[in-house]
């Protein structure tokens, strides 16, 4: 795990944290993140655009002259696509653009665009902000002392009623809570900045392989505990 030094609110160290290596040091899937935000942005749209067709557009119930004798090509109704007023041909219509995207892609491209930002040294973690009370003021001065230069997405959490108050009138920075953490977001930003009690951690290595050895251990231990059926057979003679 990588270790980065907490900061206060004031911009001073305050000791030392660590950075999960499964959220903040995973190698960045650029293709993954890409597939990702292009579902999110596709996702916002409402999709609620349409035209009118032929049999929408009003007028035009009869037909507009005689099938022969004119001289002009036979028409059925002046609202018809290639006439001024008349519907319109193959038009947009009321859609969804959702797609469908696995939840575990979804992670990793979070991941990915976390330990993108890592990498470059644009994560930051505060040990708390400690606003009294809800004041811009206080919010960019903390960003002044902590060298935040440029767009900052600021993780708050749902308690930190002070904190969220006091950032969201500054127009460089994008609030955000702990449960709504996503690539696009992170990415559109410069700077990460987490309090100590919302970073993101994910589950160890070393606690996955020990889960995964004790089941192997118990599964083995029951195989050798129970008998085949040979010794089964063997087992019931000899009590006979």
């Amino acid at each position: 795990m990588a270790d980065l030094t907490l900061k206060t609110a004031a911009g001073k160290d305050s000791g030392t944290i660590e950075l999960d290596d499964e959220v903040f040091g995973v190698q960045p899937n650029v293709s993954l993140m890409h597939q990702v935000v292009t579902a999110q942005l596709a996702a916002r749209r409402s999709g609620t655009q349409s035209t009118k067709t032929r049999s929408d557009v009003r007028g035009g119930g009869r037909k507009p002259y005689a099938q022969k004798g004119t001289g002009n090509a036979r028409q059925g109704s002046i609202r018809a696509p290639h006439f001024v007023g008349g519907g319109v041909a193959l038009g947009p219509k009321p859609r969804t653009y959702d797609q469908k995207t696995p939840k575990k892609m979804v992670k990793a491209a979070l991941r990915s665009a976390l330990s993108d930002r890592a990498n470059e040294g644009k994560v930051v973690v505060v040990d708390s902000w400690g606003f009294e009370s809800p004041k811009t003021k206080d919010a960019k001065a903390a960003l002044d002392a902590l060298g935040i230069t440029g767009t900052a997405l600021v993780v708050v959490g749902r308690d930190d009623a002070a904190a969220a108050l006091s950032f969201r009138n500054l127009p460089k920075v994008q609030i955000i809570g702990p449960g709504e953490l996503n690539a696009y977001d992170v990415l559109c930003n410069e700077w990460v900045i987490f309090t100590k009690d919302v970073l993101p951690a994910g589950v160890s290595a070393t606690a996955a392989e020990g889960s995964a050895s004790d089941e192997v251990g118990v599964s083995a231990d029951q195989d050798s505990a129970a008998p085949t059926s040979g010794e089964a057979e063997t087992t019931g003679k000899e009590a006979s």
